[in-house]
């Protein structure tokens, strides 16, 4: 058993989150700053290895009527790309509201606004990762 790897693909940063082994928590871990694709990719392939994860989930960001707009066409590209680095399963996760729900988990947990900035993105791939999870133990 491997851990999954969940990414929050923003324009300016990724947020990184990773499961146990057990498949059944998803933990926050940390923001990568975006700067050309190589440098994203080479970072996420060091956490992919130095944490023997076995499958990527990417919030997939569809509008609220379920279309996909430019920013889906984005992640699916980066998804594209990431694919002939790693030899790993890549799937997507559709990250409506995630942002929406972090942020009001770090505002209920009384967060100053500069830290809330700082760990956003790492806390809404943690609940991208944490409903493909839950997905996968309601099929098994």
């Amino acid at each position: 058993m491997r851990a999954l790897m969940g990414l929050d693909l923003g324009t300016k940063t990724i947020g990184v989150a990773v499961s146990d082994r057990m498949l059944s928590i998803a933990s926050p871990l940390e923001v990568v700053k975006r700067t050309k694709f190589t440098a994203d990719a080479a970072r996420l392939i060091e956490i992919v290895e130095g944490r023997e994860i076995g499958g990527i989930v990417l919030g997939l960001p569809r509008n609220m009527d379920g279309s996909e707009g430019p920013r889906a066409q984005s992640t699916r590209s980066f998804a594209r790309n990431l694919s002939r680095l790693v030899d790993l399963p890549i799937g997507f996760w559709d990250e409506r509201l995630s942002t929406m729900a972090a942020e009001r988990a770090l505002l209920e947990a009384d967060t100053s606004r500069a830290r809330r900035a700082g760990v956003i993105d790492q806390v809404a791939a943690g609940y991208i990762l944490q409903g493909a999870l839950d997905r996968l133990r309601h099929l098994r």
